[in-house]
Formats: structure tokens, sequence, C-alpha cells
């Protein structure tokens, strides 16, 4: 019996949650939609529409949800996606951020409004010494998509 994943992160969508799921599902290696349930005689969604669809990104599992127009995303939760090299970072800001928007400090939304962090895996080790932190954080402010060499510059005590 396969092991269920004891906590789930749910995405409320409006009416386009296949549509957010094929998006997220061909972004991302190791991804599938896992099952799709549909509103069946009772609900706010007519009849057949998707209701839930269970899918993994790079094997995490996720839920959608189709539930109206009721909420929208805020940066008050996002997805963060550590990247290993340049090359990775640079295609996740631009694949998610497509139809969205590019911000601040490797934060971006993308077209269904929802907040994604790319950002370097090397990252958290840079944030381990306080000097260190404190370097990296003032060359992350001056950034919208993050630059790991630049960092990696800040963290040794080069900055750009």
């Amino acid at each position: 019996m396969a092991q269920i994943q004891k906590i789930t992160p749910c995405l409320w969508f409006d009416r386009n949650a296949e549509e957010a799921v094929n998006h997220y599902t061909s972004i991302f290696p190791n991804s599938r939609v896992v099952s799709v349930s549909h509103y069946g005689d009772a609900g706010p969604l007519p009849k057949g529409t998707v209701l839930v669809i269970i899918f993994e990104l790079a094997g995490q599992r996720f839920m959608a949800l189709n539930g109206g127009p009721h909420f929208k995303f805020t940066e008050a939760i996002s997805l963060t996606v550590s990247c290993d090299t340049q090359a990775e970072l640079d295609a996740f800001w631009e694949k998610l951020s497509a139809g969205g928007e590019k911000g601040r400090c490797g934060w971006l939304k993308d077209k269904f409004g929802l907040s994604w962090q790319v950002v370097p895996s090397v990252m958290r080790e840079m944030m381990q010494d306080r000097e260190k932190s404190s370097r990296v954080m003032a060359e992350v402010l001056r950034m919208n998509k993050l630059d790991i060499a630049a960092l990696q510059r800040a963290s040794q005590g080069n900055p750009s």
C-alpha cells in the first residue's frame, strides 16, 4: 500500500485548476496527475466540472480545487523552487513567470496569481552565518531574478 503524504497543500482556483495543473506539470520534471474528480449534482459549479485534481510536482503532492471565485492567492503563501544551477534557475524563472509578473528578490507571480520564490539551493548555506547572510541579503535586495554567482561573491565578501 502506498504511503499517503501527511500534509498536502491545497491550491484554490476559480475554474481553471486543470489548466494550472497541466501548466505546472509541464514545467517540473518528475510530475504527474494522480487523480481527477468532478462535481456531481451538488456543488457550486456545474455537474461534470473538475472538482479536485491530485497531482505531483517534482515528487511533491498537491491538490488543486475548483472552488469558484471566492478566494484569490496572495503573497502570504508562496512555493519555493530550489535550483542547483543558474541555467535551472533561469528556466524556472522564465517558465513560471510567463503570463504573470516578475517580482523582486527572486519572487514572481505566475499567470494564475500563485507566488513563487525561485532561489539557488546554496542560499540556505549562505544564510547560516550572520556576516555572510547580511551581505547576501543586501545583494538579494538589489535583484529581481537571483544571480547565483553574484550571491556567492557577496557571501565571500566580494559584492559586485
